[in-house]
Formats: C-alpha cells, structure tokens, sequence
C-alpha cells in the first residue's frame, strides 16, 4: 500500500488541531487514521461528526472505510477540512427510490442492481483513481470466496466503493482484480485493524453500530424480528469489541458518539438531517473532554439502548461506578473487576 504513505508525517510526531488543543485531538500521535464504519441509512451520522472534528480543525492523514463508510470516507478524503458541507449536500437529497429503486431487481445474485449506487457515486464528483484523493483512503470489502478482509486502496475508486457497499444479497457483487468482492462490513464493520495495517499510530472511529456504548444485558420481546435482530447485535458487537481491543491495546483509539436516539428503518433516507445536527452536538461535547493519555479505548459512558448521552468519557476497560464515570478518563489498573466487568469485555 505504497501510496498510502504520501504526505505522511513522522509515526508518533503529534497531531496538530487548531485552537490549541493539546490533550484531547491535539495530543493523538501520527500517523492519526479516521475509520468510518457501515451502518445503512444511519451513515448521515458519520456527517454530523465530521463537521464537530472539522471545526475543531482536525484533518486526518488517512481513512479506512467500509460499506456505506467507504463513500463518506472517499467523499472526506476528496475534501480535506471541508468535507462535511459536501456530505450534507449529498445526504439531504438521498431518497431510497434513487439507491434502492422498487422494479429494479438485479439478477438472481441480489434483490436490486447497483445503478442507483453508481448515480450516487457520480454525484460527489470524486476522481477516477484512489490515489487521487487529496488524503490517502482504503475501502474494505471482502472476498466472496475465501472470506478474507481485502483493502483497496489503489486503482480504480467506483469499483473499490460499490465492491465495499455491496450488501451480499441485497446489491451484486463485484468483480475485481480476479476476485468476487461484497460489502466490507460483513468482516470488518469498524476496520481498525485495516487502519493500523496502513500504518496509523491513533484511530479516530465514526461509528453508529453497538461498539459505541456499553452493551446492555436485555432479554429481547418474544418477537421473531426483535429476536433475529437482538442476535446480529451481540454478533457484531463481539467482532467490533474485539478488534477495537486488539488495537487499542497498541494505540490510542477514539470511537465518537452521535446520539441517536432512534433507528430509522433500513431503507428511509427521511431522517438525515435530525441525525446529522444530533451527531454534531454529541460529537462536538465528547470532543471538547477527550484527554489521549497512550494507547486505550476512548469512548461515551453512560449511553443507554435508546440513546448516547455524550456527558461523560471512559477507557472502555474503565466502566466505573456512575459517579466516578463522569469525572473523566483513567487507567484499567486502577479499577476493581466488577467495575472492568460493566464495560462490556
């Protein structure tokens, strides 16, 4: 991934943010990566942070993204320090007839083609070529045949973000470079460790999925849907906790809130305005008491199934008692195990 290292500053030289901030953004080492995770619909959230990290003058040197996260990433990567005006653009036209259209049935390898994707990609006017983006970015997809994590981070852009996007079932697969890909999100919801392979010294993740509070033991209601979806929950957020673990352990890794309070179903494009300006205020609180003190998990406390509160910061191996949580960050060795046991490990 040669081309992921153009215009890369010294590994562990620090961050620079504007407004002097020497703690929290300021204080990640670099190479510094954002990592825009999947999330549907839900995506217009990954917006709204990207305006709080750009008013705090945040540029990263790389970013890594899957599924609809690659096309946010691409769109950021084209964009540097302006991206989020760009993104608004785009999700605040976005109706499901143009990504999903009804009548527009594929093949017998998915429910709908990839034109209404294809017009989506055209409308953010982004270059031909991945080494064309102002910042170096990596889509994630992954190998229908083998199952492994395939990081396209050269040749040609449209075919790297409609293989990342492509939702097994739900829109075709794509052929590329000799291999069947699809929707990278199926292996690596949140690519961390796709960040950390190209070289990052900090991860900054966008995210909406359930990595992004403390999961809460619930018994779902005795409904085949609340039950399927109870049960993709715990099995991505056992993927997604793993590899947030695996990397933190080595770096410091960032996951930002957004606060979403309610999921819209897969298909309605209706909401994202409400979760843009929702993100950007939770995201926006969580920034400004971030404190990077080395490698760990940096992420909201205190966020319950409905919603995230943004109040409060925690290493995730730090779930502490409610009234210590919000005086700020600390070590793992200084909590006793019941308190590790509440972060969801």
């Amino acid at each position: 991934m040669s081309e992921t290292r153009r215009g890369r500053p010294a590994a562990g030289a620090p961050f620079a943010v504007g407004g002097g901030d020497s703690a929290g953004l300021g204080a990640l080492p670099r190479p510094v990566a954002v990592v825009v995770s999947g999330g549907g619909v839900l995506g217009a959230a990954h917006v709204g942070v990207g305006y709080a990290l750009e008013q705090r003058g945040f540029v990263p040197d790389l970013i890594v993204g899957t599924s609809v996260g690659a096309l946010t990433g691409a769109i950021a990567a084209a964009h540097p320090g302006s991206a989020a005006p760009w993104l608004d653009h785009v999700w605040s036209r976005l109706r499901r007839h143009e990504v999903f259209p009804l009548g527009s049935l594929s093949s017998p390898a998915s429910i709908f083609a990839d034109r209404g994707l294809r017009r989506l990609i055209a409308r953010a006017a982004l270059p031909a070529r991945i080494e064309q983006l102002a910042i170096p970015f990596t889509a994630v997809a992954m190998d229908l045949v083998t199952g492994a994590q395939v990081l396209l981070d050269h040749g040609d852009l449209e075919s790297a973000l409609l293989a990342s996007a492509a939702i097994p079932g739900i829109l075709p697969p794509v052929a590329r470079d000799g291999r069947t890909l699809v929707d990278g999100g199926v292996i690596a919801y949140v690519p961390v460790r796709a960040a950390q392979q190209a070289g990052a010294a900090s991860v900054v993740v966008l995210s909406i999925g359930p990595e992004s509070w403390p999961l809460r033991p619930i018994l779902p209601r005795r409904r085949a849907g609340a039950i399927a979806a109870r049960a993709g929950t715990l099995l991505f957020h056992h993927q997604i906790e793993r590899d947030l673990h695996e990397v933190s352990q080595h770096i410091p890794t960032v996951v930002v809130p957004t606060g979403i309070q309610a999921w819209p179903t897969p298909w309605d494009f209706g909401h994202s305005q409400r979760l843009i300006s929702t993100a950007s205020v939770t995201a926006g609180r969580f920034l400004d008491r971030l404190r990077i003190a080395g490698p760990g998990l940096y992420r909201a406390d205190d966020q319950p199934a409905s919603a995230v509160s943004g109040t409060g910061l925690y290493r995730a191996e730090d779930q502490p008692a409610p009234a210590v949580s919000r005086a700020g960050l600390y070590r793992a060795e200084d909590q006793p195990a019941p308190a590790v046991s509440r972060a969801g490990r």
